[in-house]
């Protein structure tokens, strides 16, 4: 099936609005790396997605990291001296650091200050804070919230339990005709966050729904992990199955309306970073490709030196370049379910490409083959006169010499994948190429 099968048989403005329903019901969640809220939303995810919940006890040792305690919170808000709660937990999960041990007391407003974090250059915005690996405790508020904050004590409680417990990931294994594995991973522990991250996971959600309903030639492997710690722990206690990795992507920001971005695997020149690069370019939307940095989301650890998978990451904006990120503004008027839909699109002709990618032997390779009494070649008199599926053609036949793939002669002749695609399999019908296995 083409791609452009594939979106006729898909409707795209559903398929948006799904998502976005799907992200309105995950929003008012508190998720963080471990707890009930991370809970909470795989149980959400498996009535559309058959996911396996695995948990890891506190304390496990992975590599050079400890699975930490597990986090929950039930309420937390500041009361003013006037008796008014001027932060409240309930209206906004943001308002308070995530991880914040438990706390209930009175303290004056100096000493509450040093608590309170605000971004005074965009003083509407309640910002994002976490205190993973070093028990603390804080609130986010307004800068504006801030600046009313009047001088007297305050009543100060976190309701919150920092224990013994689990680090949970959701994970989902779809096999295919082969062994080899696409990995496709989101991290699914940020709260009240719609780009960073609810987009990677609704999308994630649909791409991997989509798939479950299909044959495919590469199994896939879908999870749904706290970002960071969740890959350490999913490599130390697989490292029996990283071999099978043969692509990898990790899904984020890709609700918004930024363009493209493609971050290359750590190699930097696999066939996972030349098909995203092939589909970008075809798509004819702008974006931009940059090298691999040990900084970002999850495929830093995929690519980190004793794994070195090929695993790139594919956003729109990328972290800290749009408006909002990690702040309240990171909101609906940020995403939309078109935007949404595009990214699962593009998602989707990159795994329409890894699906039919081949190599194969011109069987006839003495000479130009003549097409015109197979009927495959119009009587034209020029080069210029050629159609493009005819061009491909061509290409195909000459460059079907075992070393190159299909997705070599898209690049090297500027013909879309598809269409190369759609010329090997005519030609593969009359007898005049051999699949190389």
């Amino acid at each position: 099936m083409s791609v452009t099968e594939l979106e006729q048989n898909i409707d795209m403005d559903r398929v948006g609005e799904q998502m976005y329903d799907l992200m309105r019901e995950l929003y008012p969640i508190c998720r963080s790396i471990t707890g009930e809220g991370f809970r909470q939303t795989q149980d959400i995810l498996k009535q559309h997605v058959p996911l396996q919940i695995r948990a890891v006890p506190t304390g496990t040792e992975v590599f050079d990291w400890t699975v930490p305690k597990e986090w929950n919170i039930r309420d937390a808000y500041v009361k003013d001296p006037d008796g008014e709660k001027v932060i409240d937990f309930q209206k906004s999960n943001l308002h308070v650091v995530n991880y914040s041990v438990p706390v209930n007391q009175k303290m004056s407003l100096e000493d509450l200050a040093k608590h309170l974090f605000t971004l005074p250059e965009h003083p509407e915005w309640i910002p994002y804070r976490t205190s993973y690996y070093e028990e603390d405790w804080g609130f986010c508020l307004s800068h504006n919230d801030y600046l009313r904050l009047k001088e007297g004590m305050y009543e100060v409680v976190i309701d919150s339990t920092l224990e013994d417990g689990h680090l949970n990931y959701g994970e989902y294994f779809k096999r295919g005709r082969s062994p080899d594995e696409v990995l496709v991973t989101t991290h699914a522990c940020h709260p009240s966050l719609c780009n960073d991250n609810l987009s990677g996971i609704v999308v994630t959600t649909l791409l991997a729904k989509y798939l479950a309903e299909r044959d495919t030639r590469y199994s896939y492997r879908f999870l749904f992990m706290p970002g960071g710690i969740g890959s350490i722990v999913w490599l130390c206690l697989n490292e029996d199955k990283v071999f099978a990795i043969k692509h990898g992507l990790t899904v984020a920001c890709v609700g918004d309306s930024g363009n493209f971005t493609y971050k290359k695997s750590r190699d930097g020149a696999l066939e996972i970073d030349q098909a995203v690069q092939n589909v970008l370019r075809h798509s004819e939307r702008e974006h931009k490709v940059i090298d691999f940095s040990p900084y970002g989301y999850d495929e830093r650890n995929f690519g980190s030196p004793g794994f070195n998978l090929p695993v790139g990451s594919l956003t729109r904006s990328t972290h800290s370049q749009f408006g909002g990120y990690h702040s309240s503004a990171d909101n609906f008027d940020l995403v939309k379910p078109q935007y949404l839909a595009e990214s699962f699109g593009l998602y989707l002709a990159v795994v329409y490409l890894l699906e039919n990618n081949r190599r194969y032997l011109n069987l006839k390779p003495k000479g130009e083959v003549q097409l015109g009494k197979r009927g495959l070649y119009g009587m034209l008199g020029g080069l210029q006169e050629r159609t493009i599926s005819e061009m491909a053609s061509l290409w195909v036949l000459n460059l079907s010499d075992g070393d190159h793939s299909l997705l070599d002669i898209s690049d090297k002749s500027d013909i879309r994948f598809e269409i190369v695609k759609n010329a090997a399999d005519i030609l593969l019908e009359h007898g005049l190429l051999k699949e190389i296995t």
